[in-house]
């Protein structure tokens, strides 16, 4: 079976934009979700509806992929699923470890939506003794020690690091150093990698903030008139957000 370590996506060297990489998981999604509905074609507006897109910006992202659709017909559901699938790399394996097995850790160990989008978690990986052995989503947790062998053996190039901030520069360094070439991050801290390493952030609390400050636009809104006029006697001013 193949690893990530042996094969890598082909979206860089065939020159797509990392915008529209971005995008592809999401009609990856809605196609899935169409497929298993048993639905064989989808115009450009349904799915672009359903990926939250516009139809335009899907069809230069499909163009990039060689695929343009028929008109009066539009997209072939099994075939999208198929390139879309390939052009991610999911069409092989991509063996995953975790590293930090706390609350975090432990949720997306349990995750079952690894498997059907071509990942395995190969590996759970933490630092304190008491955890070494212990069976999370049915695999036992290696000693963090062990790192090396494990991202060796497994031939792992994705790594996810869900340790405290404090710790993760240094797992971060240590799975690099072994080959991983790719990281989720999920500790409250930004990484230094060299080049050639890919890093993707997952920070929840900056996703809240930016969904706090949605919320008070909204409320903002809805105080309609009070917003950006002068207060009568007896009004306290309301500062547009």
């Amino acid at each position: 079976m193949a690893t990530g370590r042996q094969h890598r996506p082909a979206t860089r060297s065939r020159g797509i934009p990392e915008a529209t990489v971005a995008r592809l998981p999401l009609y990856l999604r809605a196609l899935t979700a169409l497929s298993e509905r048993s639905v064989p074609t989808v115009s450009s507006e349904e799915l672009a509806s359903a990926a939250g897109v516009n139809s335009a910006k899907l069809r230069k992202d499909f163009s990039y992929l060689g695929s343009y659709g028929t008109r009066g017909v539009g997209y072939d559901v099994e075939y999208l699923v198929y390139q879309i699938s390939r052009e991610l790399g999911l069409t092989q394996d991509w063996p995953v470890v975790i590293v930090g097995i706390g609350n975090l850790g432990a949720a997306l160990a349990n995750y079952g939506g690894f498997a059907s989008r071509g990942f395995r978690v190969a590996a759970l990986i933490d630092a304190d003794p008491a955890m070494t052995g212990k069976q999370v989503a049915g695999i036992a947790v290696q000693h963090v020690d062990d790192l090396e062998t494990i991202i060796h053996t497994g031939g792992v190039s994705i790594g996810v690091i869900t340790t405290p901030g404090g710790a993760a520069q240094q797992v971060c360094e240590r799975l690099v150093a072994a080959g991983v070439t790719s990281i989720l991050n999920f500790a409250p801290t930004v990484l230094t990698v060299p080049e050639g390493v890919d890093v993707r952030k997952v920070d929840l609390s900056i996703e809240l903030q930016i969904l706090a400050f949605h919320e008070q636009r909204k409320a903002a809104e809805e105080m309609g008139g009070q917003v950006g006029r002068e207060p009568g006697d007896g009004e306290q001013a309301v500062m547009p957000a």
